[in-house]
């Protein structure tokens, strides 16, 4: 009988502890509320096939560092189902896997179960046998689509539910998505649009998960879905319900429109500067938005034969704050953690209340939040593309450059301006080297051609100019297309793309004249210490011998801050005196282990012209900036500079003036 009581007793407590993790996830007008507590959420998607499960730890990681709450995914039908009935949860398809990770480190997580995903990806994520089911239509009110698609979304769900990962069973996911920007394209689809859209609907909510549902670009998304915006921008949009959040799903971080959107084989490179991005995220929360997530944030690599759509390439980095190969990206993923802290310091104001938006002159707006105790946050806006502008705001003045907006998290004191980052700046640059090949096998059937080669090196990339088009794979695993003889255009790069104004991937190019791709990601996970085995299937005749392995190693760390910046973010929890007495900070910090800054490239304080990897020396430079900055940071692994005439002299009086610096590390 004792016995029975101590189990009886251990089974209560388990349930105790169980139930006691769970949260409640509702939503407002206002925001998503968990636990009864509207919250400001920022989020990035990275999707786990795109990566390795090697990576997810360190990706995630760098996530949470970044300032993101919340990680976003697609679930890729045709990877976890290739086959009806036969599904395959294994290796980069660990789905429970990743989320427990997110989990783990204390993020939450948005699931975007689809089925439908578009993505980039290969048929849109749907697996090949649902296009030979009988009488079955895609994506509209067809009994044989809909069967197919409750059957895996209730698969995906039930699965979730098995390893309680719901919030409401006290796992990570707060969010999930059912179909995906049908909202684009439902006029195609007539009549029966409508239908299928409430059905999808009154499907998902029937499935019991406990959280909110979304539909991202479904204006007519019913009640109780949450409709989402997907764009470069989402300051105006607004919710088909006044009972709903403002939520921004798709914030595309790098390159997302028609014939350019993406990286395609014969395109030149879009990207994104990373001061409009800013400028995107601070205007949506101006307006009244309190959660937007970037996508991507990771965009990884396309491996196989995953790419969907005409022409796009293997690599999906996309801009994004984390590169394709898992390191961060400055000054994008520096200054948007920045960013992040900025917004965050405002929460309580902006959870509180709709936000009062005043016009302050043409092309200038002003965003007050106040809490019930007295507390005020303010957003100053200049959406002029091409003029700076000073604007008094509660009795001061106050420098706001075109394109930008100010944060000031107690109504009174700028803690950041989205045109004026801190970050780092790093200039990476290739190190390439022979493979070393042994050939082991060779067949073809012109112009059709299979090499088989062993390499003895580790290495993180390769170097595929010298070859035509085709596959590759290392150690049997596909490291996905390849195609360097297909050579982008000459025109239409630009040396500096001018980040003020609406952004199109048409505005900013690079890579002009060159392969859009010539450098392939090699996970280290399947590489060996030595007798790797590449196998190449060459459509058009390459030279395997002309293959480089490659990696990458830092060229020149730089940072470049004015006097009128803003204090560090760190600084914004000191006292009022001790903050009016700081100045604006250049901090340099090296980016690797075991390095320290071994030379100074450039230093000037007064007029500096360029950036970084082509500075150089304006009509005004102090004489003595080098001399300091080299005392200061030769031999550190990081070093600080107060930006300031006191210490770096005032060589031209009146004028402002800003600090650039080019190091090396060693």
């Amino acid at each position: 009988m004792r016995r029975r009581t101590e189990i009886l007793v251990l089974l209560i407590c388990l349930v105790i502890v169980t139930t006691s993790f769970a949260s409640t996830v509702t939503y407002d007008h206002r925001a998503i509320v968990i636990d009864g507590k509207r919250r400001v959420l920022i989020s990035g998607s990275i999707h786990y096939p795109r990566s390795t499960p090697e990576m997810w730890p360190d990706l995630i990681q760098k996530s949470k560092d970044g300032g993101l709450d919340v990680i976003e995914t697609y679930v890729f039908w045709n990877l976890h189902e290739p086959v009806r009935n036969q599904y395959n949860f294994e290796g980069r398809n660990d789905l429970v896997k990743f989320v427990k990770l997110v989990a783990e480190a204390g993020l939450y997580v948005h699931l975007r179960i689809g089925p439908y995903v578009c993505a980039e990806w290969n048929y849109g994520g749907f697996p090949l046998w649902l296009h030979f089911i009988p009488g079955i239509k895609f994506r509209t009110d067809n009994e044989p689509f809909k069967a197919e698609m409750q059957r895996f979304t209730a698969k995906i769900v039930e699965m979730m539910k098995q390893e309680k990962l719901y919030a409401s069973q006290g796992g990570p996911i707060i969010l999930s998505q059912i179909e995906n920007e049908y909202g684009n394209i439902d006029s195609a689809y007539g009549a029966a649009a409508k239908p299928y859209i409430k059905w999808a609907a009154g499907m998902a909510i029937s499935l019991d998960t406990g959280v909110p549902w979304v539909m991202c670009q479904q204006s007519d998304a019913p009640d109780p879905i949450i409709n989402t915006c997907n764009g470069f921008y989402c300051d105006q949009f607004t919710p088909n319900s006044n009972k709903k959040p403002k939520m921004w799903t798709e914030n595309w971080s790098g390159c997302h429109i028609p014939n350019a959107r993406f990286l395609s084989f014969g395109g030149t490179v879009p990207y994104r500067p990373v001061e409009d991005l800013a400028f995107a995220v601070v205007r949506f929360f101006q307006r009244g938005g309190t959660f937007q997530n970037y996508y991507m944030y990771h965009g990884g690599t396309n491996f196989d034969r995953t790419t969907g759509g005409p022409f796009i390439a293997t690599s999906y980095d996309y801009d994004a704050p984390i590169d394709e190969y898992g390191q961060v990206r400055q000054p994008k993923w520096g200054h948007l953690r920045d960013v992040h802290k900025a917004i965050k310091l405002c929460e309580e104001a902006l959870i509180a209340t709709d936000p009062k938006i005043s016009s302050m002159g043409p092309n200038l707006e002003a965003a007050v939040y106040k809490t019930g105790s007295g507390g005020c946050s303010a957003f100053l806006a200049n959406i002029d593309t091409k003029s700076d502008a000073t604007v008094n705001f509660n009795d001061n003045s106050y420098h706001l450059p075109a394109w930008s907006v100010s944060i000031l998290p107690d109504c009174k004191n700028v803690v950041l301006n989205t045109a004026k980052d801190h970050s780092r700046k790093f200039k990476l640059s290739l190190v390439l080297g022979t493979m070393n090949l042994t050939l082991q096998d060779r067949s073809s059937e012109p112009p059709l051609q299979l090499y088989k080669v062993q390499t003895m090196y580790f290495f993180p990339g390769l170097d595929f100019m010298g070859m035509g088009k085709g596959e590759a794979w290392i150690n049997g695993q596909s490291i996905g297309r390849y195609w360097p003889a297909y050579i982008a255009s000459n025109s239409g790069c630009t040396d500096s793309c001018d980040y003020r104004g609406p952004y199109s991937a048409n505005k900013c190019r690079k890579n002009c004249g060159k392969p859009s791709q010539q450098l392939y990601h090699v996970p280290r996970s399947w590489l060996k210490p030595s007798g790797n085995i590449l196998v190449l299937f060459e459509e058009m005749g390459g030279d395997p011998t002309q293959l480089a392995f490659a990696t990458r190693k830092m060229g020149s760390l730089c940072s470049h801050v004015s006097d009128s910046h803003p204090l560090p973010m760190d600084m914004w929890g000191l006292d009022s005196k001790t903050r009016s007495a700081s100045n604006p900070t250049l901090s340099l910090s090296c980016p690797f282990p075991n390095q320290v800054i071994s030379s100074i490239k450039f230093a000037s304080f007064g007029t500096p012209l360029g950036t970084c990897g082509s500075f150089s020396h304006g009509r005004c430079s102090s004489a003595k900036a080098h001399s300091i900055v080299q005392k200061v940071c030769v031999g550190s692994t990081s070093c600080s500079i107060d930006v300031s005439t006191k210490t770096l002299g005032d060589p031209c009086k009146g004028v402002k003036k800003s600090l650039a610096v080019e190091v090396s590390c060693a």
